[in-house]
């Protein structure tokens, strides 16, 4: 079909703000503490498996019960619904302890959308039909569905309660003793973005300061929010909040230690590192010439599936390879800026 295009409308894009919180690391250090299965492509693998061995008996407890029930979106839910960079835990607590139920349940239920802001709504009062409504818009999602679930049938009390404890616990267990060196990191890399942001378009920025992601404008997403973490790295997380998209993005190390010039970003450690391997490989050169479905690739190179599963997380962690449904793609872009940042590396 001929298309003749008459307008003259530029694409809308969107508005990009920065922000940083030690409350965000918190709720972040506890999301990725209990993701088991990623585990081990964290940075802070090891620190978190010391961690788990020495922490108080009572944070493990409800550590546990973030594991089972996903509460660390909670968690994120609520400091997005608390005042912005704030850094006090006890006004954080205050502002919980003051939801009535439905309040609690209604921002930590996930956003989907201005459409089923009502269907949200019911169901934080326990409406059945806008529960199932909302769950079969996330069916997708691996853990959503339960998630939703929890959160529409949990007692409030109790549940205010959990997320306090485990919010206080890791602060006074694992930030505070963190607390001043990690604040001079996030503005020092809040200082750099702001100088970056003015010489890029919106789309650019983003790209840049999440370690390739390409985030394309969306109908009824109006901002795009970044908040640095160095607790996920080398993972940006990507959440969803009224009219928001958020990039929870690893922090690179030139914000981490900008006097060390020897000091190579950690992500072209990691591309290079996830190269460096036979079968690794061997999956980049068949993504590039088509996406492939796990089973594609099993079938194609012959490997066990536990197997592509383990290579392909490592490809996903070093930003090299993407997922979209069941089928992953590799992300040319990223392969093809390679030689550039290690040119910069050489040069700085």
């Amino acid at each position: 079909m001929n298309t003749l295009t008459i307008t003259g409308r530029k694409r809308e894009s969107y508005k990009v703000k920065l922000e940083y919180s030690l409350l965000w690391e918190c709720a972040l250090g506890i999301a990725a503490i209990t993701n088991t299965p990623l585990l081990d492509t964290l940075e802070k693998k090891s620190v978190f498996e010391l961690l788990r061995n020495e922490m108080p008996d009572e944070l493990v407890i409800e550590l546990n019960y973030v594991e089972e029930h996903n509460t660390w979106k909670s968690i994120l839910q609520l400091l997005h619904a608390f005042e912005r960079n704030s850094n006090d835990i006890e006004k954080f607590k205050i502002y919980v302890n003051n939801l009535s139920d439905v309040e609690l349940k209604y921002t930590c239920l996930p956003y989907f959308g201005t459409d089923l802001q009502e269907s949200r709504m019911l169901a934080a009062n326990g409406d059945k039909v806008a529960v199932d409504l909302i769950k079969q818009v996330a069916k997708e999602n691996p853990f959503l569905p339960a998630y939703i679930d929890f959160i529409s049938n949990v007692n409030g009390v109790d549940f205010k309660k959990h997320l306090l404890t485990v919010m206080s616990l890791w602060t006074e267990t694992v930030l505070d003793a963190d607390t001043n060196p990690l604040l001079a990191i996030l503005e020092r890399d809040l200082d750099e973005k702001i100088n970056m942001k003015e010489k890029l378009t919106p789309e650019e920025f983003v790209a840049w300061a999440t370690n390739g992601t390409e985030y394309i404008p969306e109908p009824s997403v109006h901002r795009v929010l970044l908040i640095p973490q160095l607790t996920y790295r080398p993972w940006t997380i990507v959440s969803d909040i009224e009219e928001t998209k958020v990039f929870y993005y690893p922090i690179p190390n030139t914000s981490i230690d900008p006097t060390d010039k020897y000091l190579p970003d950690y992500f072209l450690i990691q591309k290079h590192k996830a190269l460096g391997d036979e079968v690794r490989l061997r999956m980049v050169k068949l993504l590039s010439e088509q996406d492939c479905t796990l089973k594609d690739i099993t079938e194609q190179l012959e490997l066990g599936k536990s197997t592509v599963h383990h290579h392909l997380k490592i490809l996903k962690a070093a930003s090299l390879v993407g997922q979209k449904s069941s089928n992953y793609y590799l992300k040319e872009k990223s392969v093809a800026s390679l030689p550039k940042e290690l040119e910069l590396y050489l040069t700085q």
